[in-house]
């Protein structure tokens, strides 16, 4: 790993000449928001559940109410939260040099798509969105905001439950997110790893991917994280206070 006099210039010199640039970002991100990590969430009343009771299928058909109810909590937070110094960054350097960035991320809330990264990838769903438990047995093809409302909802005609739009334990990611996510991985000239912790598989396996494909791979994190052997430079600092440098 190269060790640089002055790394924010010299990774910001790199992403000034980029043609393609990744960026992965993770929850440290939102935390600056004010947006609690999944681990962070599970606090007061929450505190006495299991992980996997509240984020799987079969803790959700166990006691859809609890699920619902804390994943209802969860999106009151998201929506109350506004994208901070980091987000806006990327969304402004998306303006002014369209096609250059692609963003992947971990999150669930909307800071990226409200800052003007509309086309992030989201590897983890959509905690504000709606989908149905399992095709409705009745047939018909409802849209889950046309369901009754409860705690959670159901359709009307088959009972079938509406579930939070995230992925949960033990489920695949959205349909073609991870590919591509990789091949924007593969693709890019630099890399860069944001607010992660680098535990999260296979997410974390895209900073490998790219130092494979050629890329120059930064890792901005306050704290030391489980894949800083992919990069090539260490940044510390937060999202917010590190990529208005790079990216500004």
């Amino acid at each position: 790993m190269a060790e640089l006099d002055d790394p924010v210039r010299d990774l910001s010199e790199r992403i000034a000449a980029a043609t393609r640039i990744c960026v992965l970002t993770g929850a440290g991100m939102s935390a600056e928001s004010g947006i609690a990590t999944f681990r962070d969430a599970l606090t007061g009343l929450w505190s006495r559940f299991d992980p996997a009771q509240l984020a799987s299928e079969e803790g959700f058909r166990a006691d859809p109410q609890l699920v619902w109810d804390w994943y209802a909590e969860r999106r009151e937070g998201v929506r109350a939260a506004q994208p901070n110094a980091g987000h806006l960054a990327l969304g402004d350097f998306a303006k002014r040099r369209p096609g250059v960035l692609t963003l992947v991320s971990q999150n669930v809330d909307d800071l990226h798509q409200r800052a003007g990264n509309a086309d992030t990838i989201r590897l983890h769903g959509d905690i504000l969105a709606d989908r149905w438990l399992e095709p409705c047995r009745c047939g018909r093809r409802r849209d889950p905001h046309e369901a009754t409302p409860g705690r959670p909802p159901r359709c009307p005609d088959c009972g079938n439950l509406v579930r939070p739009g995230v992925v949960w334990f033990g489920e695949a990611l959205p349909e073609g997110a991870l590919e591509a996510a990789e091949r924007a991985a593969r693709a890019a000239d630099v890399m860069l790893v944001v607010g992660t912790s680098g535990a999260v598989w296979p997410a974390a396996g895209l900073a490998a991917t790219a130092r494979r494909g050629g890329a120059f791979v930064a890792i901005v994190n306050p704290h030391a994280s489980e894949i800083d052997g992919a990069a090539h430079v260490l940044v510390p600092g937060t999202a917010a206070q590190v990529l208005p440098r790079l990216f500004g």
